[in-house]
């Protein structure tokens, strides 16, 4: 690996926060424009978050200054500011294999550093961390311990940090809670929050040290006096601060940690901060992004098949044109999940609930309700965060819910929290629901036109991160059931969820080379197991089923489950992914390691045939 020093010389000394503190006063200005640098050079070649990252620079550098990690906790949500942590923390030599396999994690991981406490990097999750730990510090006598949680304003719009800041400002514990405020998620932040946010900002127009200063000299008047909802919870409130001004922001920081009380620190920083092409990209300030030109900001390679997620957001479009029942909701995901384009087709049919899948779920059971079809655009592994609602609010009363599910199974360099491996286990246990996986683009538009025809109940479409690639031809229909591939004698037949058809037909034609007849079918709609599947599975020796999911619980248990139901004893062998938490890598590689690319499935199959025990293919992950 390479080193920050040369180019980054004052990063380069930057071994862990000791030096940081120990770096002279007039010498962190230049810290923190290398730093900046530094993450454009190496997030341009590996991809990454650098908006968010851009932001947080001298917050980063204020709160490792006036808190002493590890000996403090710095707590942080979701973790995509976390690059200027790990650069503090002594992990700049790392940044050169930043999301690959081996290299450094994109979020927080407890395994790289003692520094890092929450490897979680789902949303709004930061404050109750931070509640129950300082109640642990309370019992355990830790009270030398500060607890810090650092929280945008996109993720306060969950209705979990809410939960938390209701306990933590009813309560004496020393937590000092820091809001950085840069008015966004990925899209800009929604609701009566944003508002509120905005009209704190604009109290302090005529400077940003007017109540701070107050503050400082233990006079707490000010902020008694202009109340506002952190105030009103029972906290503390310092602020707004200039997020960009380090020793403002230090001041802050030292005053909220002498309080012995619960605090708000309401820092004001804007994304994509000191990267001209960061700060005028309209919408998310690029949030995200992947290999590009460091220069101008432009992707540096041209992807010319379309994402799984364009295609869904084009034919949403197109029934959304048919059909004015049609609605749509976001957890403030409107570009990743493909619903930008049918919200600017269709605004009075687009809402934007904030980072709130709880409430996106039920508002949409609400929205069925009064006579609309809505469909739930959500990430795979974000659908977990909302199963009760799924399971009461809507299949309960069968209302016609359709949830899409991007990033469904491996996502790649994002690691284990973001992996989509466990919805179809969840969903196949809602009564009533209707799960498709398309195999290709042409199936991705049929089966969302038969999701929004269902007026039974829920339905969902799942399908993976990246790029569509050609159709996979069927050969014959049964039912809802396709056919893809069948050669020689019915030997196996391999029953494939989504697009590891490809894979599946590959795999076919390696086995009838050795004269090993096989069917491929594709089931279309997984869950529950149509009728054709199991009589098609019944002329065969054996059912070998392949899902891009747990093997726990998914397709291949309810195909075993549905044949010895209906009296067939054939063996079935279910493939999948294991049941554990993923690293991260490349999407293709982590599905070769777990067995599900076409050589590991030709020799999943021989070895079943030979009676041998399941290799769990775990490859070592």
């Amino acid at each position: 690996m390479s080193s920050p020093r040369g180019d980054y010389p004052l990063l380069a000394e930057i071994t862990g926060p000791k030096a940081l503190r120990a770096l002279p006063e007039g010498m962190l200005s230049d810290l923190a424009r290398e730093i900046r640098a530094f993450l454009v050079d190496k997030v341009a070649a590996s991809g990454g978050h650098l908006g968010p990252n851009l932001g947080v620079v001298e917050l980063t550098l204020a709160l490792h200054r006036v808190f002493e990690s590890p000996q403090d906790t710095l707590l942080f949500d979701i973790g995509h500011q976390g690059y200027v942590h790990k650069l503090v923390t002594g992990r700049a030599d790392g940044f050169d294999r930043l999301r690959q396999a081996g290299g450094l994690s994109g979020y927080l991981s407890g395994v790289e550093s003692e520094h890092d406490v929450i490897e979680n990097s789902h949303a709004s999750t930061v404050l109750a961390y931070a509640d129950g730990l300082a109640r642990a510090r309370e019992l355990t006598g830790e009270s030398d311990r500060a607890v810090v949680a650092v929280i945008g304003d996109g993720a306060l719009t969950g209705g979990m940090a809410w939960e938390a800041l209701n306990n933590l400002g009813g309560a004496e514990r020393p937590v000092v809670v820091v809001l950085n405020d840069n008015s966004r998620s990925y899209a800009p932040t929604v609701g009566g929050l944003a508002d509120h946010l905005r009209r704190l900002r604009e109290r302090a127009h005529d400077g940003w040290h007017l109540e701070l200063g107050d503050l400082a000299g233990d006079d707490l008047a000010a902020a008694e006096a202009a109340p506002n909802i952190f105030t009103s919870l029972g906290f503390v409130y310092l602020g707004p601060v200039d997020g960009h001004d380090r020793e403002s922001l230090e001041q802050a920081l030292s005053v909220a940690h002498g309080l012995g009380a619960p605090v708000v620190v309401h820092a004001v920083t804007r994304k994509g901060k000191g990267y001209e092409p960061a700060e005028r990209e309209p919408n998310d300030r690029m949030h995200t992004c992947g290999v590009i030109d460091p220069a101008t900001g432009s992707t540096a390679k041209k992807v010319s098949a379309p994402s799984w997620t364009s295609v869904f957001g084009e034919e949403l479009c197109v029934l959304g044109r048919r059909r004015r029942d049609v609605v749509a909701l976001t957890a403030a995901m409107p570009g990743p999940t493909g619903l930008a384009p049918f919200r600017d087709a269709f605004p009075s049919r687009f809402f934007d609930v904030g980072i709130a899948e709880q409430h996106a779920v039920t508002c949409a059971a609400g929205l069925a309700t009064g006579g609309l079809h809505p469909v739930v655009a959500l990430y795979a592994t974000f659908l977990t965060r909302a199963m009760d609602q799924v399971l009461m609010d809507v299949a309960l009363h069968r209302l016609p819910v359709t949830f899409v599910l991007d990033r469904a199974g491996i996502t790649g360099p994002d690691g284990p929290s973001h992996h989509g491996m466990w919805d179809l286990t969840l969903l196949g246990a809602v009564p009533g629901v209707r799960i498709a996986a398309p195999r290709d683009a042409g199936q991705l538009a049929e089966l969302l036109g038969e999701a929004l025809a269902e007026q039974a109940g829920p339905t969902a479409l799942r399908f993976p991160k990246g790029q569509v690639g050609p159709d996979v031809p069927a050969i014959e229909r049964t039912g809802p059931v396709d056919v893809l591939y069948r050669r020689g004698r019915r030997d196996v037949l391999l029953v494939v969820s989504g697009p590891l058809a490809r894979e599946a037909v590959e795999a076919a034609v390696r086995l009838a080379a050795l004269d090993i007849g096989v069917t491929v079918a594709d089931p279309r709609w997984v869950l529950p197991v149509p009728g054709e599947l199991t009589r098609l599975a019944a002329g065969h020796q054996l059912v070998v089923t392949v899902e891009d999911n747990i093997r726990r619980g998914g397709l291949g248990t309810a195909i075993a489950q549905a044949l010895a139901d209906s009296g067939c004893s054939l063996p079935v062998r279910t493939l999948g992914l294991p049941s554990r938490f993923l690293p991260h890598a490349a999407r293709g590689e982590l599905l070769a390691r777990s067995g599900l690319d076409a050589r590991g499935l030709a020799q999943s199959v021989l070895a079943a045939r030979a009676g041998h025990p399941l290799d769990d293919g775990d490859g070592g992950l």
